[in-house]
């Protein structure tokens, strides 16, 4: 086989299995014959690849001979980037619009929240509190320099900084405007997160915070997680994307909750 065909090998590959670890975020838990007949390949060729993700920590067995991704309430950063990219695309193209100069604006940990420090446009100067090494890491990349970490035990999947030193940190600064991403909004009308320690943290940012801007794609209503956050009807504003089911705006609004829809089209 020919330099460049090997490289092309490695590339399907890689592509491969990065698919099938997608696919497994939004499924839950497939078979080995499951995940051949969906990629078209063989299930040996399957099992090559869940053993290599398995290495990378991505995934793992369960009873029965399925596969599942690790910690699969809440599967990895990376894994979760991939996952509704038009649609957090689209919630941050609306979300960029309400940075204004001198404010200081918070970026919960989370996808959506990265995608939003990814379409900021330069408007000097503004200060950045954060929890996510991933944000900072964006915002950094973006030639923002005013960054604040808040320090913090690091954690996986979603890379969040948290517990005290993380907490009391926040205490002592105040946020004109805060975006937080949710794991979930239940049909009791509670924000949640699969993680005690994360929701503590964002408590914390959402009581330091001016004003509140819950930014959650059209897949997290509906859902639910571990640990509540805050209520709904405590935050100032949630933009979602148009694959939202009207019914839960109407609800959201039932509870006094401003709802902002983005267009995917855009």
């Amino acid at each position: 086989m020919s330099e460049t065909s090997q490289v092309s090998s490695r590339l399907l590959t890689e592509q491969r299995r990065r698919a099938m670890v997608k696919w497994l975020a939004q499924h839950e838990s497939a078979t080995v014959a499951e995940l051949a007949a969906r990629f078209h390949c063989s299930e040996m060729t399957v099992r090559r690849d869940l053993a290599a993700l398995r290495g990378e920590g991505l995934v793992r067995r369960i009873r029965g001979g399925g596969e599942i991704v690790r910690g699969a309430d809440e599967p990895p950063f990376r894994v979760k980037r991939e996952l509704a990219q038009i649609e957090k695309q689209a919630i941050a193209r609306q979300a960029v619009g309400l940075v204004e100069p001198h404010m200081v604006v918070g970026l919960s940990a989370g996808t959506t929240t990265w995608y939003i420090a990814q379409a900021l446009p330069r408007l000097d100067p503004v200060t950045f509190i954060t929890n996510s090494t991933n944000v900072a890491l964006a915002l950094y990349e973006r030639g923002w320099s005013d960054i604040i970490l808040t320090g913090g035990n690091f954690r996986t999947p979603s890379d969040a900084l948290v517990g005290p030193f993380a907490e009391a940190t926040i205490a002592k600064l105040n946020c004109d405007l805060l975006f937080l991403g949710v794991h979930a909004i239940d049909g009791e009308g509670w924000l949640c997160t699969p993680n005690v320690a994360e929701a503590a943290v964002d408590q914390a940012l959402v009581r330091q915070s001016a004003r509140v801007v819950v930014v959650a794609d059209h897949g997290k209503w509906g859902q639910r997680a571990l640990a509540h956050i805050v209520p709904l009807n405590e935050v100032d504003l949630v933009i979602t994307d148009d694959g939202i089911d009207p019914e839960w705006v109407d609800r959201a609004s039932r509870l006094g909750v401003d709802v902002r829809v983005a267009s995917t089209t855009a």
